[in-house]
């Protein structure tokens, strides 16, 4: 049942880098549309009025992804008169969701962070297919390829709301002005820079390890350069054996990070205690003696970055990925809205988060992306974020999504097993490689068999 995307890496390297390249002086400059959260938000899509219903949406954000979203849901509620109630999701929230669907208490709509956890509604029969008007927004708003990730056996069951840059590289400019150091383009120019801001007193990486969704992540970049595009399709689709060589270089390859202690914030041990917020937090904050240079993540570190002083353009820069091997990777991820509930209210939502209405809200809130293509790149609250979002929509369907995130999610997506696990002991022991393969082969085999 899985789907099967168009991908390439050129035109969005060259587009990211080119973006970045305007944007990485550029400091904050006002919102656009989207700081109009109120009755006067832009309106490009009529929606129903739902008087006396009420509706349920279930989400695994927190903190100010939670808040960005709240807004959302409050303007529309103002334009439909249906009262929404966010649900807060444990993950993974396949299994959460699991609990309350046998509980005979699913909600209205959930927004779900894997392309396997799409596929597992539509297989559980949780999924409900997206209905003509919001069909009819996709159509008008979304490239092929961001349609394709929702859709299962040709059928539409998925909005993706939100999308991911997870090919970036943020930093203090300020410690990479004391140390004298450029923003680096390769792999090996990456691990010099490390050193030299060691050198300077301050540790270079900080590594987000309690969350092994980010550790996927700095393996899936690595993996993509070095490997290639058709060798990264065939490892998602465990079609290569983990135990195969190109694993075992790649993660030699971050092993060259991982396993020097003085280039990472904490050290190991201190790594796997730090959760992804605090990894940006603490990379921005302290002065001219920050915890740490540099944090690897994708787009949405900008929402961390705005609970420091620190001001993204600024005090608060970014690069992409650096090239492992010929290219540069990108990495996409998203966050997609699946009713699990028939009804005109859930259709309606699905319909306002497929509009532009709805993505410039969380755009103008900054730390957001948007794949719709209509949304009108001033909502973006600074340049730099504005440069990310107009090369993703620039380059069309030439990404790759998150490999994990296509994984059944027992294996790419579920916290303390899988991949998470393993990659969290090879960050503890990153000696030991054919120990990392031989623990991720076994359970991708069992996730796979399931």
């Amino acid at each position: 049942m899985r789907t099967t995307l168009r991908t390439g890496r050129a035109a969005v390297a060259a587009a990211v880098v080119g973006a970045l390249a305007l944007a990485g002086c550029g400091g904050s400059d006002g919102g656009g549309p989207g700081d109009d959260a109120g009755g006067g938000a832009a309106r490009t899509v009529e929606l129903p009025r739902l008087d006396g219903e009420s509706l349920q949406v279930a989400a695994v954000w927190s903190g100010p992804e939670q808040e960005n979203f709240t807004r959302v849901l409050e303007e529309f509620e103002r334009r439909t008169g249906a009262e929404v109630a966010f649900v807060p999701a444990q993950d993974p929230i396949v299994t959460f969701l699991g609990t309350k669907i046998a509980g005979g208490s699913p909600p209205d709509v959930a927004m779900l962070p894997q392309v396997g956890a799409v596929e597992q509604a539509v297989e559980r029969g949780w999924a409900k297919p997206v209905g003509p008007e919001a069909a009819a927004q996709l159509e008008k708003n979304y490239s092929p390829g961001w349609r394709e990730l929702g859709t299962v056996d040709g059928t539409a069951y998925a909005v993706y709301y939100k999308a991911a840059n997870k090919s970036l590289v943020w930093y203090n400019s300020a410690v990479f002005e004391n140390a004298g150091v450029d923003e680096p383009a390769t792999w090996q120019e990456f691990l010099r820079t490390a050193r030299t801001v060691s050198a300077s007193g301050v540790t270079p990486v900080s590594v987000a390890g309690a969350d092994g969704w980010t550790l996927t992540d700095w393996f899936e970049n690595v993996y993509l350069s070095q490997a290639g595009p058709e060798s990264y399709d065939r490892l998602g689709r465990h079609e290569i054996p983990w135990t195969d060589p190109s694993v075992a270089r790649a993660l030699t390859t971050l092993a060259e990070l991982f396993g020097d202690e003085s280039l990472i914030a904490g050290g190991a041990d201190g790594a796997l205690q730090t959760e992804f917020p605090a990894s940006v937090t603490q990379t921005f904050t302290g002065g001219e003696a920050p915890r740490a240079a540099m944090v690897f993540e994708g787009d949405f570190v900008a929402v961390n970055i705005a609970q420091t002083d620190a001001e993204i353009g600024t005090d608060a820069r970014v690069f992409p990925f650096p090239a492992v091997g010929g290219k540069a990777p990108v990495v996409t991820g998203g966050d997609a809205a699946v009713a699990l509930r028939d009804g005109e209210g859930a259709q309606a939502l699905l319909t306002f988060l497929a509009s532009p209405d709805a993505a410039a809200i969380s755009a103008g809130a900054g730390g957001f992306l948007s794949p719709n293509r209509a949304l009108d790149p001033g909502a973006y609250p600074n340049e730099v974020q504005r440069g990310i979002a107009e090369a993703l929509i620039a380059a069309g369907d030439d990404f790759r999504f998150d490999m994990s995130d296509r994984m059944p999610q027992s294996f790419g997506g579920t916290p303390g097993k899988g991949a998470w696990k393993a990659l969290q002991d090879f960050l503890k022991n990153p000696r030991d490689v054919a120990g990392t393969q031989r623990r991720l082969e076994a359970d991708a085999a069992a996730a796979y068999r399931d």
